[in-house]
């Protein structure tokens, strides 16, 4: 009995000094990170085996764009259009207003875009290249010259279909992909003075995206968003800000530049683009809809302007080629994403991935982007030449290895240029891993990962690419047909 006694002191004793080294009240175990929202519905998507994959991308012409749907496991093509939208966003559908003219939906997006943005005037359009279309018309006359920080595919096509020309005026730090630099996105500003001193009287407007999709979805700073505006008002030059995805840009503002840590997205939206003239919204990006988009400006002429185009091309001012109801969601959806918790989620999630890449040693434009992981494909696939378009190869291998769709933004995107009829191959060839917003979970991330160290590991046997058979003459990459060298 004393035996049995002296035992349990003796255990009593150990806890009790266990309990004074790990106290009880005071431990607490750091939460693992979770999404800042729950899933209420799903929808099936299937696997397929590699001979059928074979065979569907030979159909396609080796262009993922024209995959059928169906035919694809994880689709990172793009994040356009294809993300989820919420409880809330659906049922202020069911509030839409159709009415043709002076829709209530019209006033009610229109009051959420100026409370977030400052603009006064607003026209809907059906996308963004729409808005681009509606205000490059207005604004764009065969042989002006408009800079940017990396134009985007379609408003280079906009531009160079008007006979004007696109010149790019990024920070030199974007080339280097291995760079660990905050905002590689930042416009490079002697580049850009050069070109206004240049053409002086013969740029109409200069086109500032965020963030910059074209070399990795790479942010922009406040800093350098002022300095550009600063510089092109110098010279008598209005700013139009490329926002699609412009709350992911605040995000990046808030988390990596001294003095914003404390400001909330909306302000810090509301800062950025009271520096510039107008805006063009792609809203399938951060306006968490499936379609839609708009133009917004403080300019009356612009504005006036616009209006002719915009009717003949879109439809009348006040809906502008969208329904009332997706007005409705799109006024929900830009709310809900000036908040930083849903942003916070979205952006760990490509984090999260880009962390998967670096333990198999795969390289991408570091630091990784807002929407999406940029895979450096000339650092992989080393023995294909740029004539045969390494991007596009990767993107057809990732296809076959898995059912993942992604996306060429190198070579092919790149269209040749408007006067030699060349290929231009002076810019950087990616494979764009796409996120769409909360549609996937991480486990789909792991796949996305584990199939691109595979063509990773096999990659010194790939040594033929592929040659172009039928190409546009803007904008070839969406329909290019290729064969297999």
């Amino acid at each position: 009995m004393q035996k049995k006694y002296a035992n349990c002191l003796h255990v009593c004793k150990k806890y009790t000094i266990f309990a004074a080294i790990f106290s009880f009240d005071t431990y607490t175990m750091e939460l693992p990170f979770a999404e800042s929202w729950k899933i209420k519905m799903v929808e099936p998507i299937h696997k397929s085996t590699r001979k059928e994959r074979e065979e569907w991308l030979r159909k396609a012409k080796n262009n993922v764009f024209l995959l059928r749907s169906e035919q694809v496991y994880i689709d990172l093509l793009t994040d356009s259009g294809t993300g989820s939208m919420s409880d809330r966003q659906w049922a202020a559908m069911m509030t839409g207003d159709e009415s043709y003219s002076g829709a209530r939906s019209f006033f009610e997006l229109k009051d959420v875009i100026t409370s977030l943005t400052g603009f006064k005037y607003v026209i809907p359009t059906h996308q963004g290249r729409a808005a681009e279309n509606v205000l490059f018309s207005h604004l764009v006359k065969p042989g002006q010259v408009i800079p940017g920080n990396a134009h985007f595919d379609t408003t280079k096509g906009h531009i160079e279909a008007r006979k004007a020309f696109a010149i790019d005026v990024t920070c030199d730090e974007a080339r280097d992909t291995q760079l660990e630099a905050p905002f590689k996105g930042n416009v490079g500003l002697e580049k850009l003075e050069k070109v206004l001193k240049e053409n002086e009287g013969n740029v109409p407007f200069m086109v500032l995206t965020i963030t910059n999709n074209t070399v990795g979805g790479q942010p922009v700073s406040m800093a350098n968003i002022k300095a550009t505006c600063e510089l092109c008002h110098k010279y008598g030059v209005p700013v139009n800000m490329d926002s699609a995805r412009f709350a992911e840009n605040a995000y990046f503002i808030k988390t990596r530049e001294p003095g914003y840590a404390d400001k909330s997205i909306k302000e810090i939206t509301k800062e950025m683009f009271s520096y510039v003239d107008s805006m063009t919204m792609s809203s399938k990006k951060d306006g968490l809809v499936n379609m839609g988009g708009f133009i917004a400006t403080n300019k009356e002429d612009w504005y006036e302007g616009c209006k002719q185009y915009c009717i003949p091309f879109e439809g009348f001012i006040t809906y502008g080629g969208m329904n009332g109801r997706d007005m409705a969601a799109l006024a929900v959806g830009l709310m809900e994403n000036t908040e930083f918790d849903m942003l916070d989620t979205r952006i760990r999630q490509v984090q999260y991935l880009a962390s998967k890449l670096d333990e198999y040693g795969i390289p991408y434009q570091r630091p990784a982007g807002g929407h999406a992981i940029f895979i450096d494909a000339d650092k992989i696939l080393t023995k294909i030449p740029k004539e045969e378009f390494p991007a596009q190869t990767l993107t057809c291998e990732l296809y076959l290895e898995a059912g993942i769709r992604s996306c060429e933004i190198g070579y092919i995107l790149a269209d040749r240029d408007p006067v030699t009829r060349e290929n231009r191959f002076g810019g950087l060839d990616f494979v764009r891993l796409c996120i769409p917003r909360r549609v996937y979970t991480n486990n789909h991330m792991d796949v996305i990962a584990a199939a691109l160290k595979n063509v990773y590991d096999r990659r010194e046997s790939i040594t033929r690419g592929l040659k172009i058979v039928k190409e546009a003459p803007l904008m070839r990459h969406f329909t290019v047909e290729l064969e297999r060298l």
